[in-house]
């Protein structure tokens, strides 16, 4: 079949592209060779706030007493557990089946290569066609990565795939990493009530935050129970018997831990071998696809989009450059992509969100600059919700008063970053962010007091 559009992969980036250029007019088709919606959808972000909630919830009850109800004899079944968020994530691929007949969209069952300039074949099990387009785009996303000590096994060394559907509940757990992947992990296998110990080779718990986030949460998971260790890595694992042997190297010497199951949280690769690239000369760099602003290979008419290309690997990210290419494509005039204003989250409890620079990288990159702090303690809301862990932090250039950064940590502090977002986006400064009224009593007075306090006009520190 010949389209205008074909794009190969489903996920938060390709799905996203199909639909816009299908709005646009533009014949297309998708090639997938699992799920529609991707790992985002059906393994990744959905399925996992799912199993986050069932925590949260279980959480509530074990700690209902501080809200003056009394709940007895509460205990989870973790198979119903695993069952509702498959049921999550199955609900919401069903979704994007909708949306492609909605929007006439012709789904390719199978593996998709570039075989030649305009030109795709898709693999169904043995099955080969080949479908020709004059604009087709790469969003194949990527997996997890594996270490060389670290090899996953499916079921005593896993990778999150695996820990969203463990057939039984750990009763200890390694977890090796702690970015967002890591942590949210840590946190859901603790509130069921397995012993979790983290090993993060960097100094600091989820490193790419603000440093006064990552001690925050280290200070918070440790009073949860879960065991921290920093500045260690993972030798090796003995999988013979019935658990696992960690062998840990830290900075005091060789450790051992005993566990049931081991979690791979050590990053994510590229899924870009094996669909064409070599054959059509199209540069790579690092693991990832080389692009222009609007996400043109040097390859004509292969453009490429998501974890696959720079930028930070997220599905709103894929999302925004799907929709930044097609437009493109279609001739019209996107702007492009701003990756200095891309927000990102962690559904840990309590949650973590920032944008832009963290104070730390604010002064490497040259600026004076002034840092307001708001800690939700000192929120009505907050303590209404039985909710006072965490902060809201934002950065200002001292000279101009432009927003440099925000860095929450808090409950449904994912919910309130959005904001920060519009706002570095319209260019507000420091002083227009403290005369915007914010609602009472909300969390997201926060980002106001804290805005207040870097120009020292906070009311209610």
């Amino acid at each position: 079949m010949n389209f205008d559009v074909i794009v190969i992969g489903s996920g938060p980036g390709g799905y996203v592209a199909a639909i816009r250029a299908a709005q646009l007019g533009l014949k297309t088709a998708v090639v997938e060779k699992a799920e529609l919606g991707g790992v985002c959808l059906n393994w990744g972000c959905i399925p996992t706030k799912a199993l986050l909630k069932s925590a949260q919830v279980f959480e509530y009850i074990n700690h209902a007493e501080d809200y003056g109800i009394s709940v007895s004899g509460a205990k989870h079944d973790f198979d119903a557990v695993i069952k509702r968020s498959r049921d999550v994530a199955n609900g919401m691929s069903k979704g994007i089946q909708f949306l492609m007949k909605k929007n006439k969209i012709t789904v390719l069952t199978g593996f998709g290569t570039l075989i030649a300039k305009g030109q795709v074949q898709v693999d169904n099990e043995g099955k080969k066609e080949s479908h020709s387009a004059k604009h087709i785009i790469l969003a194949t996303g990527a997996r997890e990565r594996e270490l060389p000590a670290l090899k996953i096994d499916g079921k005593k060394i896993v990778g999150y795939h695996e820990a969203m559907v463990l057939p039984k509940q750990p009763k200890k757990m390694v977890v090796v990493g702690s970015g967002a992947i890591g942590v949210e992990f840590a946190y859901f296998y603790n509130a069921m009530g397995t012993e979790v110990t983290i090993v993060e080779f960097m100094p600091s718990i989820v490193p790419n935050e603000d440093i006064e986030v990552s001690k925050a949460l280290e200070k918070i998971y440790k009073k949860k129970g879960i065991k921290i260790m920093t500045n260690s890595s993972v030798e090796g694992v003995d999988t013979k018997g019935t658990g696992c042997k960690v062998k840990v190297k830290t900075a005091k010497g060789e450790e051992q831990i005993d566990c049931d199951v081991v979690l791979s949280a050590v990053g994510i690769q590229t899924n870009i071998e094996n669909i064409g690239l070599e054959k059509l000369g199209i540069k790579t760099e690092k693991g990832k696809v080389v692009v222009d602003d609007y996400y043109k290979t040097n390859v004509d008419g292969i453009f490429a989009i998501g974890d696959i290309v720079h930028g930070p690997a997220l599905a709103h990210v894929a999302s925004a450059e799907g929709i930044i290419c097609i437009e493109k494509i279609a001739g019209e005039n996107p702007e492009p992509l701003d990756y200095g204003n891309i927000p990102g989250c962690t559904y840990t409890w309590p949650e973590i969100a920032s944008v832009g620079y963290t104070e730390a990288s604010a002064k490497e990159a040259g600026y004076d600059i002034k840092v307001g702090k708001f800690p939700f303690s000192a929120s009505g809301k907050a303590s209404a919700s039985g909710a006072k862990d965490g902060f809201v932090k934002v950065i200002f250039d001292a000279k101009y008063g432009e927003f440099l950064g925000a860095h929450m940590i808090g409950a449904n502090v994912t919910e309130m970053i959005a904001e920060v977002v519009a706002a570095r986006k319209l260019e507000a400064t420091g002083h227009s962010m403290i005369k915007t009224v914010h609602p009472h009593p909300t969390m997201s007075e926060a980002v106001m007091e804290a805005c207040a306090a870097a120009y020292d006009e906070v009311i209610h520190l």
